[in-house]
C-alpha cells in the first residue's frame, strides 16, 4: 500500500517493499556488499532476467563458467543476504532472485530521492515485478 507524503508542494508516492517493515541499514549493506563482486552480480542478474522459474545450478554453471566449488560459494553468499532463494527439485536445485529483497533494497536507496529539489521531476521510485508464467 502506497504511503504519500509532500515535497517541494507536489504529493510523492513511495513504495515500501515490506508489508511488515522497511529495510534496514544493515539489511542493506549486507545486500551491497553481496552484489559487489563481479561474478555474483551476473548470477544475480541472470536470475532476474530468469524471472520467477528461475535457473538451475547446472544452468547458472554453464552460463557463466564457474566452477561448481566457486559457484556454490558465491550462491551461499547471496543467500545470506537474502537476494537469492533455492528449491530442490529432485536432484536440482533450482534457484531464484528474491524480488521482495531486490525491490526493499531499491526502495531503502531511492526512499529519500531528490526531496526537496527542484530536479525532483524525474525522480520515480518502482517496483520491478517479476514476469508471470505463461499459462
Amino acid at each position: 500500500m502506497p504511503t504519500f507524503r509532500f515535497f517541494g508542494g507536489r504529493l510523492t508516492a513511495f513504495y515500501y517493499f515490506y508489508n511488515i517493515r522497511n529495510m534496514k541499514s544493515k539489511e542493506a549493506l549486507a545486500c551491497l556488499a553481496a552484489l559487489a563482486q563481479e561474478h555474483r552480480l551476473n548470477l544475480f542478474r541472470l536470475l532476474v532476467e530468469a524471472g520467477d522459474e528461475g535457473l538451475s545450478v547446472g544452468e547458472l554453471a554453464a552460463a557463466t563458467g564457474l566452477a561448481g566449488a566457486t559457484l556454490t560459494s558465491h550462491l551461499h553468499v547471496l543467500r545470506r543476504a537474502g537476494m537469492v532463494s533455492d528449491e530442490r527439485r529432485g536432484r536440482v536445485i533450482q534457484c531464484r532472485a528474491r524480488y521482495t529483497q531486490m525491490n526493499g533494497l531499491l526502495g531503502f536507496l531511492t526512499e529519500n530521492c531528490c526531496a526537496g529539489s527542484a530536479a525532483a521531476d524525474g525522480c520515480t521510485t518502482v517496483a520491478c515485478k517479476p514476469p508471470r508464467k505463461k499459462p
